[in-house]
């Protein structure tokens, strides 16, 4: 049951029952992960379909080390052209392709159970409330945006250390075409209750340009 369906050369009934065993199975597992990540359909169908691509990569290479660096580089490519995922996008990915390594060697149990069982495991560690951290349910995304013309890198240094327990900036980015800058920031307020206090005095420091202070999750890290 556990051994390698495939022999000296791959057939094409071989194929076909890796093909839609990778499949079937992927698409289970991509259910499964969308019960707890906030997945969109792209996610689900690519998630869905890449234990098969990946299955069907080492199928044909197969041996071949040159085509396996070729394929190795082409894939390196595809990471300059994705967008930054969240860490529970990244898993059902990693966790898709290492499925994906065992179906293409022809092991289709182990890529079974690989999928499945991880997907499980998955959603029972993100079903428990044991590893949640109270001060990250605290953090706040601040986003400022200033005037082309200001001088933003020590301006809000005075209200921060006077309202904000803790503050890291996340980066700058341009608005409006390049007429204003958006400021990104992680804090914790000392205070909750003088936050408008708070915005107010910033209000005053950029001109009462627009300022928002939202509830933080790891799918609002982008700019």
């Amino acid at each position: 049951m556990f051994d390698s369906i495939y022999s000296s050369s791959v057939t094409a009934a071989q194929f076909f029952l890796m093909a839609g065993t990778a499949v079937v199975t992927g698409v289970l597992f991509a259910w499964i992960m969308a019960r707890r990540v906030r997945s969109t359909r792209r996610f689900f169908i690519v998630v869905s379909l890449i234990p098969f691509v990946v299955g069907a990569v080492i199928t044909f290479v197969n041996g071949n080390i040159g085509a396996g660096v070729a394929i190795g580089g082409a894939f390196s490519l595809i990471r300059f052209r994705s967008a930054q995922g969240s860490a529970d996008e990244i898993a059902a990915i990693l966790i898709a392709m290492g499925a994906g390594i065992a179906f293409g060697m022809g092991y289709l149990a182990y890529g079974v159970v690989i999928l499945l069982a991880l997907a499980l495991l998955y959603f029972l560690f993100a079903s428990l409330h044991l590893f949640d951290s109270k001060p990250q349910k605290e953090e706040r995304m601040l986003k400022i945006t200033v005037p082309e013309s200001l001088e933003y890198t020590d301006m809000f240094d005075e209200t921060f250390s006077r309202y904000l327990q803790s503050c890291e900036r996340l980066g700058v980015k341009t608005v409006g075409m390049g007429s204003m800058f958006r400021l990104s920031y992680l804090v914790r307020m000392k205070d909750p209750k003088q936050e408008k206090a708070f915005l107010d005095e910033l209000r005053i420091r950029n001109g009462n340009l627009e300022i928002a202070l939202l509830p933080y999750s790891e799918q609002q890290s982008q700019l």
